[in-house]
């Protein structure tokens, strides 16, 4: 059946995709190359607020604001580079830049003790000034953290005179489909992942 073959091919390809996310040593890189957001490995938090966050960025995305999220909850969820914790600003210059290659859209990075803010481009200085107003989250828990990235997100959509929807916008609701997202997630995923080690060799 094209369900099952689509579950173990995803099965497959995650089995090659987990350990070279590994071997990188920086989770975040890897899952931004395939999806708007990266939330945290370390601490746990409901559906509904992951949920909440990917959907107003898939809104955002559509409404020609793209942005990339990465919430960073403990030293961690830096996997080789823990030494970037508590410092938003340093991780998401470092974050851009080590995916270049990849995507050059905005990227925002949310930590216990901050917001950072990146872009191959430059980031415009009035979304630093929105940034700077939001108060640091404070917390390490994955919901509050998850909170404060929706907040920061709102306020920089807000800044383009953007009002984002947090419900799905272009999702299909039938589950082969989302298999095959899955499944070509993977896919695209293992491809950067190999294509970004083999530029590191050289």
């Amino acid at each position: 059946m094209p369900f099952r073959s689509s579950l173990v091919a995803a099965s497959l390809l995650a089995c090659i995709l987990v350990p070279l996310a590994i071997a990188d040593g920086d989770p975040a890189s890897d899952y931004l190359i395939t999806q708007q957001d990266f939330l945290p490995l370390t601490a746990g938090y409901s559906t509904a607020e992951g949920g909440q966050l990917t959907d107003l960025l898939a809104d955002s995305k559509l409404k020609k604001f793209p942005l990339k999220v990465a919430v960073i909850a403990r030293r961690a969820d830096l996997g080789s580079v823990p030494s970037l914790y508590g410092t938003p600003q340093r991780y998401a210059s470092f974050l851009g830049q080590e995916d270049y290659y990849f995507f050059k859209d905005e990227l925002l990075v949310v930590m216990p003790q901050g917001y950072g803010l990146y872009k191959a481009t430059g980031v415009p200085p009035g979304d630093r000034r929105v940034i700077a107003k939001l108060p640091p989250p404070n917390v390490t828990d994955g919901n509050g953290l998850i909170a404060a990235a929706v907040r920061a997100v709102r306020a920089l959509a807000a800044r383009r005179g953007l009002v984002l929807s947090a419900q799905p916008t272009a999702t299909s609701t039938a589950t082969n489909d989302r298999i095959e997202i899955v499944v070509g997630a993977l896919v695209l995923g293992a491809l950067a992942v190999g294509v970004r080690m083999l530029v590191r060799r050289r």
